[in-house]
């Protein structure tokens, strides 16, 4: 599978620098991020919640966790959970379980960012499947998904990066 069609339309259509890179396949944001031979903090993973309000996407640095009562509190939603994909494999079309990019609107759903994204001049992030990533400037990144900003992700513990040797 190729990068998400409609995210290559949105970029081609704004013009956006980015690149495309496969990698071995990779389940989870630090594992592509090894994969791709990037540091966690430039990994952008994405994680769905639903609400009283339906569902939004959350994005972080795969090198700090989900803190959902943080999360609750920014949003407004104290009924805000994390979804299982079961749940919310549907509101992905085109997407391997787990590898949606994170911009909600291709989605129809909020999109909210954690403070410690932007730390990175570049954003790595799954193209719709588990063999790509997209990568492009953080600032283009902001400009087309219109996160809306709070603190809700902590560090992990041991998140030290480790390159991936090369195969």
């Amino acid at each position: 599978m190729a990068i998400l069609p409609k995210l290559k339309e949105l970029l081609d259509a704004r013009q956006v620098r980015h690149e495309v890179r496969a990698h071995k396949v990779a389940y989870t944001a630090t594992g592509v991020a090894a994969a791709d031979h990037v540091p966690p903090s430039e990994m952008a993973k994405v994680v769905v919640l639903r609400g009283c309000g339906g569902y939004l996407m959350a994005v972080l640095p795969a090198s700090r966790e989900l803190d959902v009562e943080r999360l609750r509190d920014a949003v407004g939603d104290p009924d805000a959970r994390l979804a299982s994909e079961d749940e919310f494999a549907h509101l992905f079309p085109g997407c391997e379980p787990g590898a949606m990019p994170p911009f909600g609107d291709l989605f129809g759903m909020p999109l909210w960012a954690d403070d410690s994204l932007g730390r990175e001049s570049e954003t790595v992030f799954n193209a719709g499947n588990h063999r790509e990533t997209v990568h492009m400037a953080y600032c283009d990144f902001v400009r087309l998904a219109h996160p809306t900003f709070a603190a809700f992700a902590r560090q992990h513990a041991g998140a030290a990066y480790r390159p991936a040797a090369a195969t």
